[in-house]
């Protein structure tokens, strides 16, 4: 195994124009299924100013050595909060402290905990390498999977969130087949906004476990828009979604919890 450790963005993107790397931060993924075939390891988590959250007129910064806790313990809007719920869901308290933001969207399991929170917050993904920077929305990056728009000789350096209504409130449920240190049969995730009316004006719904890649319910959210309670759930909602049968559950399973789920998060992020 060849490690390399750089303090600075710099001299990691000089590493990765010359080198195949496997780029790792909490690695609590990574090494648990390294094998043992030779590696050369770049480890980020020692960069400065890759890590933490913070927030400009622009948008919100996650950045890509940032923790689960790290995001738990941040001061961030209601709009933020079915994120912080999914963040205490991910794998164990000991997994949260060192597992990354960035590292479970590069991971890209349709099982990732984070990603449908962060569909629903609009997140994009800032990438870096010696070529410069450039901006891909999530929906982009994870293509399927295990799969990612991440091309060679380039890492991500922050999740970038965009400013959310004041008014809205979100929500995170998960289904597994128990409570801690389970892998998600479905999950959804939902950002609510009513106007002093009462009538939904922001609607953002997503959906994971169900498909390759996590998944937004536009013709819902679409749906959603001038309610005042909530909409029934169709099979046009779900067309997005594909479930697969495994042995967490079937395909039809998986449609019926994630609609039961919907109509439970949707709920909680009205109240």
């Amino acid at each position: 195994m060849t490690y390399f450790a750089p303090e600075t963005l710099d001299d990691a993107l000089a590493h990765l124009d010359t080198t195949a790397m496997s780029i790792v931060a909490g690695g609590t993924d990574f090494f648990s299924s390294m094998g043992s075939a030779p590696l050369v390891i770049l480890d980020v988590s020692r960069i400065s100013g890759l890590r933490g959250v913070s927030q400009d007129i622009a948008s919100w910064r996650i950045g890509a050595a940032t923790t689960w806790t790290d995001v738990i313990n941040a001061d961030l809007p209601a709009a933020f909060d079915g994120l912080k719920q999914a963040a205490r869901e991910v794998g164990s308290q000991q997994i949260q402290n060192t597992g990354t933001v960035a590292g479970n969207l590069v991971n890209a399991s349709p099982a990732a905990d984070g990603v449908p929170p962060l569909l629903t917050l609009d997140a994009q993904v800032e990438l870096a390498s010696v070529r410069g920077a450039r901006i891909l929305p999530l929906s982009e990056f994870i293509t399927g999977v295990r799969q990612t728009a991440l091309q060679a000789g380039e890492m991500v350096t922050a999740i970038l969130i965009p400013p959310q209504p004041d008014h809205a409130r979100a929500r995170f449920s998960k289904l597994g087949s128990r409570k801690y240190l389970v892998i998600s049969t479905a999950m959804v995730a939902a950002v609510i906004a009513r106007d002093a009316q009462g009538r939904i004006d922001h609607a953002r719904v997503a959906v994971g476990a169900c498909s390759p890649v996590a998944q937004r319910l536009p013709v819902l959210e679409a749906d959603l828009i001038g309610t005042t309670t909530d909409v029934q759930i169709t099979a046009a909602h779900l067309s997005p979604l594909a479930p697969i049968n495994d042995v967490r559950g079937s395909g039809e399973y998986r449609l019926d919890a994630a609609a039961e789920l919907i109509r439970r998060t949707i709920s909680g992020a009205s109240a």
